[in-house]
């Protein structure tokens, strides 16, 4: 469990139950099109406990979610919607529950490998390190 064990650029390589758990959080038909099987490239740095999560989207548009672990901090759903979290650590995982699901990240094999779950529904979501 290195400090810096999530620094580092990754590239979406794949996902599991896009679908059914976009539906189920509610995304717009528009979102989830955009979203299926897109080259999102998210980029960490960590420092310590301070984290700045940037996911780059094709054509240009870009979310960043700036927190420390056990703080709480200003989060932007999947969706675009603002709202307030305490991102936690767990077992070397980063926690954090947005508003109708809960996230986790874990750097598993050199690849972030995210998982989002909404009752019952869950999404997988793997990328591989490119920097």
């Amino acid at each position: 469990q290195g400090n810096m064990a999530f620094t580092g650029k990754y590239e979406f390589e794949g996902d599991e139950n896009y679908d059914a758990f976009v539906t189920k959080i509610g995304l717009p038909s528009d979102k989830i099109e955009m979203g299926r099987n897109c080259k999102i490239v998210t980029e960490v740095v960590q420092n310590g406990n301070d984290f700045t999560w940037t996911q780059h989207f094709p054509g240009g548009r870009t979310t960043t979610n700036t927190f420390t672990i056990g703080k709480e901090a200003d989060m932007e759903t999947m969706g675009g919607r603002s709202f307030k979290a305490t991102v936690k650590m767990e077992d070397g995982k980063i926690v954090a529950e947005f508003p109708n699901y809960r996230h986790t990240a874990e750097i598993c094999g050199g690849k972030l490998v995210e998982i989002s779950t909404s009752s019952g529904v869950v999404y997988k979501r793997t990328s591989k390190k490119i920097a």
